[in-house]
């Protein structure tokens, strides 16, 4: 089921899995566990992001997230769309327990309970390895 997103592994080998596009976003959101977890810029406009604990003996690191965080924000609109790239995006981060989903809400839009932030820097986007 993993083929279907874009994935790469951080330096400890956890498999992070991002959407394409709102449909995908969707399937993704489905598809994360109630303890992983799962992010998303504060602004609409970029893939939900899932660190996968499966097959995984090692617990998710602020590390983990924070390279979750840079992979995310590599493909947001914030860091696509404009022509003078931003010195810094807010992530937020959130477990999948957290997620909700109304009638109502467009496809790949979701709330959250609670969330943490995270802010990643341009220069950490720009020196981003997908081939981890």
């Amino acid at each position: 089921m993993t083929e279907n997103f874009r994935k790469f592994k951080t330096t400890s080998g956890k498999l992070v899995l991002a959407g394409k596009d709102a449909e995908n976003n969707e399937e993704l959101v489905k598809q994360a566990k109630d303890n992983e977890i799962v992010l998303h810029t504060a602004k609409p406009g970029s893939p939900f992001v899932n660190i996968r604990t499966k097959g995984s003996k090692t617990p998710i690191t602020k590390k983990d997230i924070h390279e979750a965080a840079v992979f995310c924000a590599k493909y947001s609109q914030a860091w696509k769309k404009p022509k003078i790239k931003p010195q810094e995006i807010e992530m937020h981060y959130f477990l999948g327990k957290d997620i909700s989903k109304n009638k109502g809400m467009k496809l790949g839009t979701f709330g959250v309970k609670k969330f943490k932030k995270i802010i990643v820097k341009k220069s950490e986007i720009e020196g981003f390895k997908k081939g981890r």
